[in-house]
């Protein structure tokens, strides 16, 4: 709301009434909210955000498609390869099924061997923010302190990302000799966008002579290959993922799946994977911070424990 109100004095500083009219678009709520009301107020054009989907689980909605749309992506090949990996997430058999399997396979490792650190590793930086992407998935979905009886069972493993190849070479020692407590899970992309050639130069050299002929896609490969052969062999599980090129019909296959494998660890944890309760408490004292009406009770509870000097506690 607070980037809204920026933008908003942006158009009018700039464009006036009309041209900020014309110009933003919202994305909220099809009926409720202070956005649909302001939108509505002011007559601007709006996408509707269907009532009963949360914010992680939006990407394939208008919150993800207009501004994927806006950047060049094809969001109907987005929308055919998550309708794909749809029909394939149909099947009972979990080990038949794509999002199941992953979703158990994970859940597995969390409860039965105890490595409740999820390592998601592209090997590919164009697919990074697809791993931040799935930190908030499941951690939002999947940490959750009671089960849908009311029992206290604190759920959930904690996703992390990495990119190949920067952090193999910051933080694979950790992965390989550190505490077992984590699942790498590899995304590898078959094909890259480009190979770029790597010169062959200093043939006296041989550290150096090997490279020439061959390229940074193969070395990029190359690397990813032999990390997973390290953990393997140091006994440290990892799964992968091959995506065969860095295409939206790719793409919507993969952001469905992993909704799947979230909402079917959900079941597993017997937890709601839809709600986040955890997350509101903070909200509500920001808005005391800030001053936000009805929030008062809120913004005196901090400033009494900042006065008292106990910050450990805070």
């Amino acid at each position: 709301m607070s980037q809204f109100l920026a933008a908003r004095k942006l158009l009018l500083d700039r464009l006036g009434e009309r041209g900020y009219r014309e110009r933003m678009i919202v994305t909220t709520d099809l009926k409720k909210g202070v956005l649909r009301e302001l939108a509505d107020r002011e007559s601007l054009l709006s996408f509707p955000v269907p009532a009963n989907v949360g914010g992680r689980f939006s990407v394939l909605s208008a919150v993800g498609l207009f501004p994927a749309a806006m950047v060049g992506i094809d969001i109907q090949a987005l929308l055919r390869g998550a309708a794909h990996m749809e029909r394939r997430c149909r099947e009972a058999d979990w080990r038949k099924n794509p999002g199941y399997l992953l979703g158990a396979l994970l859940y597995l490792f969390a409860v039965k061997k105890q490595r409740k650190l999820v390592v998601v590793m592209p090997y590919a930086s164009s697919l990074l923010e697809t791993a931040e992407w799935f930190q908030q998935l499941w951690a939002e979905s999947l940490g959750k302190e009671k089960d849908r009886h009311g029992r206290v069972v604190h759920a959930g493993s904690t996703p992390l990302r990495a990119l190949g190849v920067t952090d193999q070479h910051s933080q694979l020692q950790l992965y390989g000799e550190g505490p077992e407590d984590k699942v790498v899970l590899f995304l590898h992309l078959e094909k890259f966008g480009k190979a770029c050639p790597i010169p062959a130069a200093f043939p006296d050299q041989e550290s150096l002579a090997y490279l020439g002929g061959h390229s940074l896609a193969e070395l990029i490969s190359a690397e990813a290959l032999a990390t997973e052969f390290a953990l393997t062999r140091q006994g440290r599980p990892n799964l992968k993922i091959i995506l065969p090129e860095l295409a939206a019909e790719v793409m919507g296959q993969l952001l469905f799946m992993a909704e799947v494998a979230t909402v079917f660890a959900g079941g597993l944890w017997q937890i709601n994977p839809l709600d986040q309760p955890g997350v509101e408490a903070g909200k509500q004292y920001t808005y005391g911070l800030m001053g936000r009406k009805g929030f008062e009770a809120q913004a005196k509870e901090i400033k009494e424990q900042l006065q008292s000097g106990d910050r450990y506690r805070i």
